[in-house]
């Protein structure tokens, strides 16, 4: 059995769950029914992530959730509260749209590959969470949605993580819509990596971790934030900076032990980070 290094780092009562086994760390939204990603939740989550960030134990980090919502998004009781504020809640709104945008974006940019482990619905904020992620596995009960519109509200922060991980008119069904779509629909959108059986998801998620987990850590982390970065650059950018890439990851440990492991035909010892 792997050992399991922590279990619930953050408080139990807590809107995120954190469990590491070995080095794969999951990360569980727990503040059922919605499972909203209030300005609590994604305050939890953001702390999580960091701390993964500067903990080299960590290879591989799944976002869960408990029971039959992945996440409802943003919590529009906790927003519409603040209309009584005296700027309208203007302030309040800006914090947790700053926050959400900064919780994203660290996803992206966190040195560990991100897996959502999708059993249920994910809507709004929620969906853009599943995007975020590098890899989404859905069971075949998953839904999304961007819904927003049906509320007055065109989920435009959303629409920043579809329309880099989804065809145009896709993302902009979705956005214009507001309708619902299944795990097999969400996957040909491109939305999910994979759709399994409820009763599998967890052990299909585990191994996709536990897969990478034993790939070496620093080609990992520096092939992640090279493919993020050339989708940003113009063609002929991307290559350049790419094939720079390329020059110094063969220069390093990780592909020296690789490819003479290769050419030795045994199994890597890959490096310490």
């Amino acid at each position: 059995m792997a050992e399991i290094l922590a279990l619930r780092r953050a408080e139990p009562e807590g809107p995120v769950l954190a469990e590491q086994t070995g080095s794969v760390l999951r990360l569980t939204l727990a503040n059922p029914p919605a499972n909203a990603l209030s300005l609590a939740t994604m305050a939890a989550l953001q702390v999580e992530l960091d701390r993964a960030h500067s903990d080299k134990t960590v290879h591989v980090i799944v976002i869960g959730s408990a029971g039959k919502v992945f996440s409802g998004g943003h919590d529009l009781k906790e927003m519409t509260a603040h209309r009584k504020d005296v700027d309208g809640g203007r302030a309040f709104f800006e914090e947790t749209f700053a926050a959400c945008s900064r919780l994203m974006r660290s996803i992206v940019k966190h040195r560990c590959p991100v897996i959502a482990e999708v059993d249920g619905i994910a809507t709004a904020a929620g969906c853009q969470l599943v995007a975020s992620c590098d890899l989404a596995i859905a069971s075949d009960k998953a839904r999304f949605g961007v819904n927003g519109i049906d509320v007055g509200l065109f989920c435009t922060t959303p629409g920043v993580a579809l329309a880099r991980g989804l065809k145009p008119k896709h993302a902009m069904e979705m956005l214009l819509t507001g309708e619902m779509v299944d795990a097999s629909t969400a996957r040909e959108f491109g939305l999910v990596n994979r759709v399994v059986p409820g009763e599998y998801l967890t052990q299909v998620v585990n191994k996709y971790a536990q897969t990478i987990a034993a790939k070496p850590v620093s080609t990992i982390k520096l092939g992640k934030e090279a493919f993020y970065r050339q989708a940003e650059m113009t063609v002929a950018d991307a290559y350049a900076y790419a094939s720079q890439v390329m020059v110094d990851n063969m220069l390093s440990a990780d592909a020296c032990e690789g490819i003479d492991a290769f050419i030795g035909k045994r199994k890597p010892n890959w490096p310490e980070e």
